[in-house]
């Protein structure tokens, strides 16, 4: 079943590419989301060759779209407009019980990677940049321990009555962290740290990527990158786990990873920051991947959702 699901997301439409098809100018970092009506909005983070490393994220673009392939911008959030050097993924959520819509980022701040918040708007085109304020930071002091001095990059859903929140923590290295909060706004460490351990294929990076909500537990979704890769810094791919309770994971993708960039280059191992939702009756993956000319863009891939329920249970 693995496999198929590989076969079936080498299969792809181009939704989202980068301003300029010059080499290190991305389009990345999709968060999807449904409305009740079933538009589809995406957050995504754009992204220049330009700027120093770090603060490169020029702009958070909002997109609409009736299908969820074809996507037209309607607002964007420029990092001066937050108050910010630089955005990372963005996260782009509608709260089930207000029916407010949310949005999380995440920036290089005095204080470290940290997670921003955004007031909650009526409508995605609505977010007021100036009202970005950090929800999620580290407590650490600047010496020679190893310690967390960082987060970034949050995945965010509603499950089990409140909202959980896996991030990535720097500690030297990139390790998957777990956080909870009833509002979304103050967040407290939960389960093993890190989730899982970085080993194998993933003993450099191991980051989260997306959480997918089934009939029995949890599709657990990562990525990562190995020692020894060419850049692995950024030559990241992706694989899958389960978890019944969001507490214990297991490895599904040990060995090797699932999900590899199919367009020949340098970095053709980049397939990352992916948004997993069900749409009916299929999973709809929405990713970043490396082109040949050194570019990153957002792809659309699809198979059956009952193949990814039959894969955990």
């Amino acid at each position: 079943m693995l496999r198929f699901i590989e076969r079936a997301l080498a299969e792809y439409e181009v939704v989202l590419q980068p301003d300029r098809q010059v080499a290190e100018w991305w389009a990345g970092a999709p968060s999807v989301v449904r409305a009740a009506d079933g538009t589809f909005y995406m957050a995504a983070r754009l992204r220049d060759a330009d700027s120093p490393k770090g603060k490169r994220g020029y702009e958070i673009r909002i997109l609409r779209g009736s299908d969820g392939v074809h996507f037209e911008p309607v607002g964007h959030i420029a990092r001066e407009a937050a108050g910010v050097p630089g955005f990372q993924r963005p996260a782009l959520l509608r709260d089930p019980r207000s029916g407010l819509y949310r949005l999380y980022c995440c920036a290089w701040l005095d204080e470290g990677w940290s997670v921003l918040k955004f007031d909650d708007a009526p409508s995605p085109e609505q977010f007021v940049p100036a009202t970005a304020r950090p929800v999620l930071q580290a407590d650490w002091e600047d010496d020679d321990t190893i310690q967390v001095n960082g987060y970034k990059d949050p995945v965010i859903l509603w499950t089990q009555g409140c909202w959980h929140m896996f991030v990535i923590g720097l500690d030297r290295v990139e390790r998957i962290h777990h956080f909870v909060s009833d509002c979304g706004e103050k967040w407290t460490q939960e389960g093993p740290v890190p989730v899982f351990e970085n080993t194998g294929w993933h003993n450099m990076f191991t980051r989260p990527a997306s959480v997918v909500p089934m009939s029995v537990g949890y599709l657990f979704v990562y990525e990562g990158s190995k020692l020894g890769w060419f850049d692995p810094n950024y030559n990241i791919c992706t694989g899958l786990a389960f978890t019944p309770d969001l507490v214990t994971f297991y490895d599904l993708t040990p060995n090797a990873p699932l999900l590899t960039s199919t367009t020949p280059g340098h970095f053709h191992n980049t397939w990352r920051y992916s948004s997993w939702m069900r749409v009916g009756d299929e999973m709809f993956v929405y990713f970043e991947a490396a082109c040949a000319n050194r570019t990153n863009e957002i792809r659309l891939a699809r198979f059956p959702a009952t193949d990814a329920l039959t894969l955990a249970v």
